[in-house]
C-alpha cells in the first residue's frame, strides 16, 4: 500500500512562527516515512526553498498580495475587495487539491483555514486545522473570533492546538476533536549557548508586531539602562505582515527615550536562533496573551535565561505552578511578569541581571525541561496520531 498523501496549505512563504514550526515538523515526518508530505503555499518566498531543501515537494498557488500580507484587521476592513480576491482564488485551489491526489488537507494558518473550510469539501477531501492562534477577543478582532469559532465546530475533522491556552479558546464542541502538540525543536537546538558576560545583551526576538511587545521592551530597557551602564539591548526580527509603520515607530521611540545608541535593531535575520543564543537574557514582552511562545522554548533549549509575560500559553512553558509574588515572580525555570506592566518588566530584567548565578541555575533547569517536553520527535508523534485519526480507516498508518 502507498503512504497516505498529505497536502499542507499555508498562506505565506515568510518565516513566521507557524511556518518555522511547519518546517521542523515536515522534516521530522519526512524522516519517519509515515506520510507522503506535500506543501502548497499561496505566495512565493524563503519558505519554498527551505521546505524543498529538506525533501518536501512544495508548490506555489499565488493569491492576491494584499490578501496574503494584510494584517487581520486590515483584511477585515478590506471588505468587498478582499472577498472578491478570495472568491476568484477558490476554484483554483479546489483544482490544486484534486490534482495533488491528497488523502488529507492540512491548514497551517488562519487564512489558509478559511480557504480549506470551503475548498477541501468541494474537492472531496477531509481537512485538519493546525491552530496556532488563540480564538479570543484579546488576541483577534471580535468578528474574526466568531467566524473562526464557528469554523472550528463545523469544519475540520481534527484540530491540532499548540497549547492548552489555545485549546481553552475553542468552543466546547470543537475541543472534543482537538489534539495537543507543542511545537517541537530539533536536536541541534539543545546545544548549550555561550554568552558574553562582560557586556551582556538583553534581547527580544520575533516578528515586529504590537502583539509581540517591542514597545514595552524598549520602555523597560530605558529603566534598566539607567542603572546598568554596561548592558546593551537588541530587537531581533523584522515586520512581516503589513506592520512596517510600527517598526519605524519603534526606531523613533528608541531615540525619543534616549537609548538609541544602546539598542540594535537587526531587521529580519536568516538565523535568529544564532542571535538568540548570544543573549544574556531573552525577554518575552507580549502585552496580549500569546498562544504558545515558541521563542521561549528555543531560549530554554539553548540555556538562555528568560523573563516572560505571564499570559496565554507562556505559564505552561515556564512552570505554571511558580509562586506569584506580585506583579512579577520567579519559577524554577524563569521569571514571569504581569503582561503589559512595563515597570515590573524592568524590575524583573534587573533582578535577572543582578544575580547571574541564579539566572543560570533557572536556565539549566529550563534546558532539561525543554529536552523532555519540546522535542520535534514528541511533536511528530502527536501530529501523526491526529492525522491518522482524521484519515479514512483504510489509509491510516499502522
Amino acid at each position: 500500500m502507498r503512504l497516505p498523501r498529505v497536502l499542507v496549505l499555508d498562506h505565506t512563504a515568510r518565516e513566521g512562527g507557524a511556518e518555522l514550526a511547519l518546517l521542523r515538523l515536515g522534516e521530522a515526518l519526512q524522516a519517519s516515512g509515515s506520510f507522503e508530505l506535500r506543501v502548497l503555499l499561496f505566495a512565493d518566498g524563503p519558505l519554498v526553498s527551505r521546505l524543498s531543501a529538506v525533501g518536501i515537494r512544495t508548490g506555489v498557488l499565488p493569491l492576491a498580495g494584499d490578501v496574503v500580507t494584510a494584517s487581520r484587521e486590515r483584511l477585515l476592513a478590506g471588505g468587498v475587495r478582499s472577498a472578491a480576491s478570495a472568491v476568484g482564488f477558490l476554484p483554483r485551489l479546489v483544482r490544486a487539491i484534486r490534482g495533488s491526489e491528497a488523502d488529507l488537507v492540512i491548514a497551517n494558518s488562519l487564512k489558509s483555514a478559511v480557504f480549506a473550510f470551503v475548498a477541501a469539501p468541494l474537492a472531496g477531501r477531509r481537512w485538519v486545522w493546525h491552530l496556532h492562534d488563540r480564538l479570543a477577543r484579546d488576541y483577534l478582532p471580535a468578528p474574526l473570533v466568531l467566524i473562526m469559532r464557528l469554523m472550528a465546530v463545523i469544519g475540520p475533522r481534527t484540530i491540532v492546538v499548540n497549547s492548552r491556552a489555545t485549546l481553552q479558546t475553542l468552543p466546547s464542541l470543537a475541543r472534543r476533536k482537538a489534539a495537543l502538540a507543542y511545537p517541537g525543536l530539533p536536536p541541534e537546538a539543545f546545544a548549550q549557548a555561550s554568552r558574553d558576560r562582560a557586556e551582556p545583551v538583553v534581547g527580544i526576538v520575533g516578528r515586529i508586531s504590537p502583539t509581540k511587545g517591542q514597545r514595552e521592551f524598549l520602555r523597560a530597557a530605558t529603566l534598566v539602562a539607567a542603572g546598568n551602564e554596561h548592558v546593551r539591548f537588541a530587537v531581533v526580527g523584522g515586520a512581516l505582515f503589513g506592520e512596517h509603520e510600527y517598526e519605524a515607530e519603534l526606531r523613533s521611540l528608541a531615540g525619543q527615550l534616549g537609548i538609541a545608541d544602546r539598542v540594535e535593531f537587526t531587521g529580519w535575520v536568516s538565523d535568529a536562533h544564532a542571535r538568540l543564543r548570544g543573549l544574556a537574557l531573552l525577554v518575552h514582552a507580549s502585552p496580549v496573551p500569546e498562544p504558545f511562545g515558541q521563542v521561549i522554548a528555543e531560549a530554554m533549549a539553548a540555556g538562555v535565561p528568560v523573563v516572560a509575560s505571564a499570559a496565554g500559553g507562556v505559564p505552561e512553558i515556564l512552570d505554571e505552578h511558580g509562586r506569584a509574588e506580585g506583579p512579577w515572580w520567579t519559577t524554577s525555570l524563569g521569571v514571569l511578569v504581569r503582561a503589559g506592566d512595563v515597570p515590573s518588566l524592568a524590575e524583573a530584567i534587573a533582578f535577572a541581571l543582578d544575580d547571574p548565578q541564579a539566572a543560570d541555575a533557572r536556565a539549566e533547569a529550563a534546558r532539561i525541561a525543554a529536552s523532555e517536553r519540546f522535542t520535534i520527535a514528541e511533536t511528530a508523534a502527536a501530529v501523526s496520531g491526529a492525522w491518522n485519526g482524521a484519515l479514512p480507516r483504510r489509509l491510516a498508518v499502522r
